[in-house]
């Protein structure tokens, strides 16, 4: 390798036109999955105090979200669901006329290129705030899984295209995929929420969702920040399982675990940039402490470096926006 003064690397960054012809990693809006969080009703629009630009929306709120979001170039959304009532086993989540299972009936009828994914978990719609059927204080994981199933189920009868197990139940997503096959839905896809952490980020969410534990926490569950090597473990069993696509959650802080991932398998792997990591952007951005723009757009462009196929991020509309001008 030729040294200074012959070999400089700066001739290839005088202008734009050169930093484009040589950037290595490429930004667009169809990496994007939007969150959307739905709930029963009409002409509901209901901002999170703690996501800034982000609502509960009621299924027609949400189709006109979506719409939006096509026309911007973002391909897909995922859906959350806040239930009107909650109880012991979360029966809500695997209800027909529930608000998930609405909204993606009128996603497909409306707009049927749009990719839907669905949140398959239980936190939401139990009144306990815990991912599962609880016995004695604690998640009992074998009890639980049929219940995802059939809330996967019922999320594929009304036309999803892709589930998405968050809970971290072990077996869940073999669970998921016996019981979508055995219905005749062999063609819906899992993105299994394969190494997700007890993490610290997660508080706006649970705002959003009303699923903050009424007792305890999800360590139990799910995985500690500190270990990679099991995120490796956990990816590893979820494709063998029958994973189609797998995700790292969140993506800011685990970027050594999202290229890791990436090295490691030829599978798909998402990353989840989470509320907290959209939050603390927002804050700092509404003093005037960041330029919101260039930095969400270097976080994603992160993401993606990483080895991310694709970003679940509440950024999606408006870095559709940015990119597209």
């Amino acid at each position: 390798m030729t040294s200074f003064p012959t070999t400089r690397l700066r001739r290839l960054r005088r202008h734009s036109g050169l930093r484009d012809l040589v950037r290595e990693t490429r930004l667009s809006a169809d990496r994007f999955v939007a969150p959307i969080f739905v709930r029963r009703g009409r002409s509901i629009r209901e901002e999170i105090a703690s996501l800034p630009g982000v609502f509960r929306l009621s299924p027609d709120g949400a189709l006109a979200e979506a719409r939006s979001l096509r026309d911007l170039g973002v391909p897909a959304v995922i859906l959350f669901g806040i239930p009107d009532s909650k109880d012991e086993i979360g029966s809500e989540a695997w209800e027909d006329d529930a608000a998930v299972q609405e909204t993606v009936r009128r996603l497909k009828d409306e707009l049927p290129d749009l990719v839907v994914v669905t949140d398959v978990c239980l936190d939401e719609y139990t009144s306990h705030g815990h991912c599962g059927i609880v016995r004695d204080g604690e998640v009992d994981n074998d009890a639980t899984l049929p219940l995802l199933a059939r809330t996967a189920l019922s999320h594929a009868r009304a036309g999803a295209d892709v589930v998405a197990p968050s809970d971290m139940m072990d077996g869940r997503v073999a669970a998921i995929r016996r019981a979508l096959d055995g219905d005749g839905f062999e063609g819906v896809a899992i993105l299994s929420y394969a190494a997700k952490t007890s993490s610290a980020f997660y508080g706006p969410f649970r705002e959003a969702a009303g699923s903050e534990p009424k007792f305890g926490d999800r360590r139990g569950y799910q995985m500690d920040p500190a270990n990679r090597r099991e995120a490796m473990r956990e990816i590893a069993l979820d494709l063998a399982e029958g994973a189609d696509a797998v995700m790292v959650k969140p993506a800011l802080a685990y970027l050594d675990v999202v290229r890791e991932a990436r090295v490691r398998f030829d599978a798909p792997i998402a990353a989840y940039n989470v509320s907290g990591e959209y939050a603390m952007v927002k804050a700092a951005a509404s003093r005037g402490w960041i330029d919101e723009r260039r930095c969400v757009l270097e976080i994603l462009t992160s993401i993606v470096r990483a080895g991310a196929d694709f970003v679940l991020t509440y950024h999606a509309k408006d870095a559709a926006q940015w990119l597209g001008k």
